[in-house]
């Protein structure tokens, strides 16, 4: 049984799920928790589309509700090994839907249960929310996304996502309360500049996490095409972007070499992503 409704330009549908946990091969998780199918922060340079085989254009655009997906997680954890669940690979579990569903929240209730280690990976600050049932956890993590510096430059390829500075009052309230917690840098903008970085580093460093992951944007079909769109008119930062995404490989090079200078100027550990 199907249910649709439209919610701010997003078709919203609730469905029923046959299984919850997924097998991961993603380094350091076991499994995959994703609560929603589709996610309405319609970010340009996702991935998820080509994983989902759903059109780029149609990213943002949708949401599928996994409305039962609590009872059937509880059904599997009867039987499965103990290991790290991701939540979430494929959406954002924080997305604006979760503050009336739920779904997360009920999922880690259940994960809770059987005590699973977790690791939460979101842009919105609306994961606080369950730092109460985190906490009871013998593993857990929170990881916020931040791509770049300049909130202004974040719009323009995630439009319908939280501001930077939003997802580091989170970060520190996370750490404050003892969770583990880094900071996700990918992909990492390649039109921050150093002191921009820099300034990055020392506000995750002050929000008390010890530990940055970076990326660069790693090109799927179609992504390019809308990154390329969505910068607009901006040539200065068309040229930037497509020089370093298809052209000159030692930008990100040269960058990840900044960042790794900062990070041990500033004691914190950086890890680079490699799949």
């Amino acid at each position: 049984m199907l249910e649709s409704r439209e919610d701010n330009d997003i078709k919203v549908t609730e469905v029923d799920c046959k299984t919850a946990l997924s097998p991961s091969r993603l380094p350091g998780y076991d499994y995959s928790l994703n609560p929603y199918r589709g996610c309405a922060r319609g970010c340009k340079y996702c991935y998820v589309p080509n994983i989902l085989r759903i059109p780029i254009g149609e990213w943002g655009k949708f949401v599928e509700v996994k409305r039962n997906i609590p009872k059937v997680l509880a059904n599997e954890l009867k039987n499965k090994e103990k290991g790290v669940v991701g939540i979430s690979t494929t959406t954002d579990p924080y997305q604006p839907l979760e503050e009336g569903y739920k779904l997360t929240r009920y999922c880690l209730k259940q994960l809770l249960r059987y005590d699973f280690p977790v690791s939460i990976i979101t842009k919105s600050s609306l994961v606080v929310r369950d730092i109460d049932l985190l906490l009871k956890f013998s593993e857990a993590e929170v990881g916020f996304t931040i791509t770049t510096y300049n909130d202004l430059e974040r719009r323009v390829l995630e439009p319908n996502a939280p501001s930077i500075q939003s997802r580091i009052k989170a970060l520190k309230k996370c750490s404050e309360t003892g969770i583990s917690t880094y900071a996700f840098l990918g992909p990492l903008y390649p039109t921050i500049k150093e002191n921009e970085l820099e300034k990055l580093v020392d506000e995750i460093k002050k929000a008390g996490s010890p530990k940055i992951m970076a990326d660069k944007l790693n090109l799927k079909p179609g992504i390019w095409d809308s990154v390329h769109n969505a910068l607009g008119d901006d040539k200065v930062k068309r040229k930037i972007w497509q020089e370093a995404i298809l052209g000159n490989e030692n930008h990100y090079i040269n960058l990840f070499k900044q960042l790794q200078k900062i990070c041990n100027e500033k004691e914190i550990t950086l890890e680079m992503q490699k799949y």
